[in-house]
Parts: structure tokens; C-alpha cells; sequence
């Protein structure tokens, strides 16, 4: 056995030759600097799923309000003085965007629902 068998380290992978064969094409991308490939591959997948195909660029912001930040949404007080504890104990960079813990709907959501109550109703009891 070769040592280069054993010892794969610092070696960049190349494709293998049956996946050139049978490829009909690839794009390989990341964020400039590599740094949040995840993000990036989230936000080109969002504008190619926008896209008519003709190569034009889309109409779609380059980035999300929260970018490369995580996003944490505590529905009451004491979520909220956990969501504080927990920013003082890790080291992180943060901005507490949003104080108010009452959530509503927006005006324009339809309220009211469409199946019909019928209090009256009999329930049928199941038979043994």
C-alpha cells in the first residue's frame, strides 16, 4: 500500500470521470470570501426560482434585513428575559430589533372563518 492511499490530507478532490460523462452542465458558486455559504446558496436559489430563464437579473434585493444574522422572536416576557440572559452569556453581536411581544394580524387578513357553527349540532355518540 502507498502512503498517498493511506494519507489524504491537503488534497482538493476532483470529479470523478463517470459524473463528467454523464453531466449536462453545473455552476460552482459561493459568497465572495466563502465566509456564509449557506446564506449564499439560499439567496441564488430564491432568484433562480424568480427567474423567466433568459439570463436577465431579477427584481429581488441582494440580501434579506437580517443578512447574516440569526433571528429570534420570543412570544412573551419571560421568553424574552431568556433571549437577554442568553446575549449576555455568549459573546455575540446583536441588536434587539423588536420590544413589543403583541402580536396581531395585519388589516388585511380575512378574520372571519367560512365554515359556518352550528351550536345546535349532535354529536353522535360511537357505538360499542
Amino acid at each position: 500500500m502507498k502512503i498517498n492511499e493511506i494519507v489524504i490530507e491537503g488534497r482538493t478532490g476532483k470529479i470523478p470521470d463517470n459524473a463528467k460523462n454523464s453531466n449536462t452542465g453545473e455552476w460552482k458558486f459561493r459568497d465572495f470570501g466563502g465566509h456564509d455559504r449557506t446564506y449564499n446558496l439560499n439567496r441564488v436559489m430564491m432568484a433562480a426560482a424568480m427567474s423567466d430563464g433568459s439570463g436577465n437579473p431579477v427584481d429581488m434585493d441582494q440580501s434579506s434585513w437580517v443578512e447574516k444574522y440569526n433571528i429570534a422572536r420570543p412570544y412573551t416576557e419571560a421568553e424574552h428575559g431568556m433571549m437577554c440572559s442568553a446575549m449576555k452569556t455568549v459573546d455575540s453581536d446583536y441588536k434587539e430589533t423588536e420590544k413589543d411581544h403583541k402580536s396581531k394580524e395585519d388589516d388585511d387578513v380575512h378574520k372571519n372563518s367560512s365554515v359556518p357553527h352550528n351550536s345546535g349540532a349532535k354529536r353522535n355518540k360511537p357505538k360499542n
